[in-house]
């Protein structure tokens, strides 16, 4: 079963979890918890012990890598943090490309130009999220419809120069005694966007040393759409795609780093490697056609940016 979904925020490379959740981006603890709670029980198998395979299946994956995922990032304050200040970003750049969205259905192009933002949403999305998990053929699709809602309602409070409010959602504690605070806590301000641009390359840096690079690409892209000019997500995204000897991405990647910053160390050093490579391979094709012999492969471009020539 395919859980891909391209629509809404879906469409430009985001998770967006709350759509998944079927909750306002603005809800509560209680309420995303609450919300949570009641699909986990759906999809269990013993409430589709009289439903047929493919269902249980479906049912099965759903939870294991959509539901289970969302609750669990917005229920930890510190990547719940980063998220939510990704999610703004993602609306405060749909709104300056807002000539470029597509909105597929009635409801959200309704919510695009109602007087009445806050019910409209909250009314619309509740309607969707009572069916989306009833019949597990249409929760992609229904997922995508409620994406659809959030990521005009984030427009709108951009538009505003409003912040949709986020709040992460905590175990509870239980304890012998219970005290009543004299008052509630300041709470925490939210990660600057350098910060989160930073976590993310630290994560990459991590993967690339074990060798995971998938991963790292993952975590650069992520960068990247956090910070789209930054030009040392720009060349470390072209240095691991020259570890694993996709020269032409590499080349792209390069390129961008230096049109943001032509001094950029990381792409000058991978365009010197690319050209060298380049270059030695256009001398050992002319001296094998001069000699009458078929050109061999290169040996790959695994040795640059640390890698090993095997």
């Amino acid at each position: 079963m395919s859980l891909k979904i391209e629509q809404g925020l879906f469409n430009s490379d985001f998770i967006d979890y709350h759509a998944i959740l079927g909750v306002p981006v603005d809800a509560n603890p209680k309420e995303v918890r609450k919300r949570y709670l009641k699909i986990a029980r759906r999809l269990h198998p013993d409430s589709l012990a009289t439903e047929d395979h493919a269902d249980r299946d479906r049912a099965s994956e759903l939870l294991s890598k959509l539901v289970n995922p969302a609750y669990e990032k917005i229920s930890q304050e510190k990547s719940y943090s980063e998220y939510c200040v990704v999610l703004r970003l993602k609306g405060q750049q749909a709104l300056k490309q807002q000539d470029t969205v597509v909105l597929i259905n009635e409801a959200s192009r309704t919510l695009a130009s109602t007087n009445d933002l806050e019910n409209y949403y909250k009314s619309t999305l509740k309607e969707l999220a009572e069916q989306q998990y009833e019949s597990l053929n249409q929760t992609l699709e229904l997922t995508g419809q409620i994406s659809e809602l959030n990521l005009v309602y984030l427009m709108r409070k951009e538009a505003r120069g409003e912040t949709a409010s986020h709040q992460p959602v905590h175990a509870s504690k239980t304890g012998s005694t219970q005290k009543t605070p004299s008052a509630p806590p300041a709470p925490k301000p939210p990660p600057t966007k350098e910060a989160i641009v930073a976590a993310y390359l630290r994560r990459a840096k991590e993967f690339e040393a074990k060798q995971e690079f998938p991963k790292a690409i993952i975590e650069l892209r992520e960068a990247i759409q956090i910070d789209p000019r930054n030009s040392n997500c720009h060349s470390r995204l072209g240095a691991v795609y020259l570890k694993t000897n996709q020269a032409t991405m590499a080349k792209i990647y390069f390129n961008q780093a230096l049109s943001f910053n032509p001094q950029d160390p990381i792409a000058l050093e991978g365009k010197r490697q690319l050209e060298e490579v380049g270059g030695q391979t256009a001398k050992s094709q002319q001296a094998d056609a001069k000699s009458g012999k078929a050109s061999k492969p290169s040996g790959g471009l695994f040795g640059l940016f640390g890698g090993k020539k095997k």
